[in-house]
Formats: structure tokens, sequence, C-alpha cells
């Protein structure tokens, strides 16, 4: 098939943050597809409508200058979606799909994913990663009820015309389904873990030697975005407390975003900045995961009303998974049970940081908590959570929609 994949915010391992898009795309070509990822250039002028193309691992990338930043005030973040709608949309259909695959967020994928399924007959997948626009509506991202109303109608617009829907929670497909969805047509293909990526990261030695600060310490490391509904002031009165009951053990967080400069004064504030609490900044997903590799354990963090987190599938708890690295969660969501009832990690309060630097503290002292929680990891990502067998479902269910679609089209009086 030819299929046109459309991510706004598709990545490289050569690039920060996740991944996902790339590890599936290029296992869709790897079955035999050819697959054409139209996405934006984060990083480019955004001044005009002109296109640049590149082959990364076998996928035909067309990339548009849309400049994006997570630190971009909500009004400047939609006219960046809207910009890269309209250029998308004529971009997928004069690629001659054979297939549409559109992946959110943001929502506003659907604009350009559906107008090329129309214009050229072939049906639209549309994948659901996070609960738009439910998610903002809850953290007050969005107010205007004119705005909210037409984020409901975009969402309805996505469902109806997708020939399936693709979840990557169970939470997300129940939630989908009550949107009035057909319950045999939304998948759960789960985020995944890129074994390849941390067995070459396992390969590198010395980073710890590579900062004085680190040694041998106990280390826990956080990697993403430092954004409002992560609650980044957790991690830094995490450090206070964890400074006061063992204060060898170094955190290292690895990102950025618009409350990165805040957590910076805070952690200069309680006086951990540089003593055990070091903001290493953007690095690219290869880096990132020898960090991963390295950490005791790594930290996922979320804030706000249940709806943030419910069904939460971030990208460092399925990296931390593959590279065998206990995870601690502050919020008992879908992926925080699952490591925690596998014995893979621990769930924090969220609301007591007394309490969560003991868990952390007596956690990174146990080592053989640590060896056995890391085994329990890596056989989760192997088991249940394999990029290889995720991307293999995905392409089963491309082929499958179709082939109806070509059944359909054969019909008489079509």
């Amino acid at each position: 098939m030819r299929i046109v994949y459309l991510h706004q915010y598709f990545i490289t391992p050569q690039m920060a943050g996740g991944s996902r898009s790339y590890e599936m795309a290029r296992r869709l070509v790897a079955a035999g597809h050819e697959v054409h990822m139209v996405t934006s250039d984060q990083t480019g002028e955004d001044g005009g409508t002109r296109w640049r193309a590149s082959v990364e691992a076998g996928i035909n990338v067309h990339w548009t200058p849309v400049g994006y930043d997570n630190e971009m005030a909500y009004r400047q973040r939609i006219g960046a979606f809207l910009r890269f709608a309209w250029r998308a949309a004529r971009k997928a259909r004069d690629l001659e799909p054979d297939i549409i695959f559109a992946t959110s967020t943001p929502l506003t994928i659907a604009i350009p994913a559906v107008y090329a399924a129309r214009r050229c007959r072939v049906p639209m997948v549309f994948e659901v990663r996070d609960l738009w626009p439910a998610v903002p509506i809850a953290i007050g991202a969005i107010r205007n009820p004119l705005v909210i109303h037409a984020a409901k109608a975009l969402e309805g617009f996505a469902y109806r015309n997708a020939a399936r829907v693709v979840a990557l929670a169970p939470g997300m497909r129940d939630e989908v389904v009550a949107s009035g969805y057909p319950p045999e047509r939304v998948v759960v293909i789960p985020n995944g873990c890129d074994l390849d990526i941390f067995a070459a990261a396992e390969s590198e030695d010395g980073l710890r030697d590579r900062y004085a600060w680190l040694g041998e310490r106990p280390l826990l490391v956080f990697t993403g975005t430092f954004g409002l509904v992560n609650g980044m002031d957790y991690l830094v009165r995490l450090a206070a407390e964890l400074d006061r009951i063992d204060p060898e053990i170094r955190i290292a967080a690895i990102g950025a975003g618009r409350e990165l400069e805040s957590t910076r004064m805070l952690a200069a504030e309680l006086g951990v900045l540089d003593r055990n609490l070091f903001l290493l900044g953007k690095k690219p997903k290869n880096e990132t995961a020898m960090w991963t590799r390295t950490a005791d354990m790594t930290i996922a963090l979320f804030t706000g009303p249940e709806i943030v987190w419910r069904d939460a599938v971030q990208n460092k708890f399925f990296d931390s998974l593959a590279a065998g690295t206990p995870v601690a969660n502050n919020f008992p969501g879908w992926q925080a049970r699952i490591a925690e009832e596998a014995g893979a990690g621990i769930i924090l309060s969220s609301d007591d940081i007394k309490a969560a630097a003991m868990d952390v503290a007596h956690s990174l002292r146990n080592t053989a908590w640590l060896e056995g929680a890391a085994r329990v990891a890596r056989q989760l990502a192997i088991e249940r959570f394999n990029r290889d067998d995720l991307a293999a479902s995905l392409a089963k269910l491309l082929e499958e929609v179709q082939r109806e679609a070509q059944a359909h089209a054969r019909l008489p009086g079509r």
C-alpha cells in the first residue's frame, strides 16, 4: 500500500521527543509498504508554504516549516495547528494514497486527513493519543464556549470519518465508544518499547564518569516536557526532601518546556539546583536513552484532574521499561498500575512529598528490589509492549481496512 501518515510532530531518533511515529512507520516500510510521512519542521522559518523532502529509514518524509514550541501561548499553538492543517491537506491529496493514517495530537490533524481521504476516495484511520478536547478543557487551556463547541465538533468529525480508530489505552477506547463510535471498530495499540535503541544505549560506557556530581551515586531520571500538566514543582520539592534525608541521591531532569525557568527558579530558591537536582536541557532520543539506561530509577509526573493522567501513555514510561529501568509514577493511572502490579515500579503520593521522598530513597537503596524490578520492566517491554509486535498489529489493521474499502468499491452500482 501507499500509506500517507499524517503527524504534525514527527521526529527521528536524532531529535528530541517521542518517536512512536518514526518507529511505527519504519516497520511499515520493512513490511513492504510505501510510507509518506507528512509533518512539520518545527525549527524552520515559518514564512511560506514550501516543502522539503528527506528519506528516514526508508520513510519518505515531507516537511513544511511551521514553528512550534511548548512555551507558546495557547492561541499561538492553535495558529500553528491550523497552518499545518491547511498545508498538509493539499500535500496528502497530491501524494495519491491508498490509505490515510492520521495521529493526534493535535486534533486538527483530522482536517487534512478527512480532506485527502475524501478527495482520493480512500479510507482514513485515526489514532487517538490524548483525549482532546477533554484534557485541555479540564485544565482550563480552552475556556471560550465557542472554541469548546468547535473542538468537540471536530472530535466528532474525526470519528465519523474514520474507518477505524486506534486508541493508545483501554480508557481512551472507552471514551471513544462513549461518544457513539462503534466499539467493534476501535482497536487498542498502546505505546511501545524500542528494544533496539536501548540495546545500543546499554553498550555505552562512562556516562557516570563524565559528570563529577554523579559518579556511582544513586540516580533518579526525569525525561520529557516541562509542562503545566507535569507539575514540575513536585520534582523540585522532592529533591529538597531527598537532600534532607539522603543527600547523595542525584536527580537528572532532561527536557524543556514552558515550566523550565520556573522549575529552575524554584530549585535555586530551595537550594537544590546543581546540588542534587541537575537540569540538563533537551537531548536527542538516542542520548536520552543513555540516561534512561544509566538511571537506577526513572520518574513520571502528572498533576491536575483525573482525566489528565488516568490513561497516560507517556513515552518516558515505555522507554524506562525498554531500558530495564524501574519507574516511579506520582499518579495512579493506567501505566502506573501496570508497573506497580507487575513489580516494575512504585506509585508515589501526589500530595505528601515527605512520604514520596522516603519511598524513593528506600527504593534507590534497595539493591535487591532494583535488580528484580529491572528484570520485570524488561520482561514487560519484551512480552507486552514490544514495538515490533505493535507495529505488526497496525500493519494488519491498515491492510484490513484497505481490503474492505476495495471490496466496497467493487460492489454493483459503485
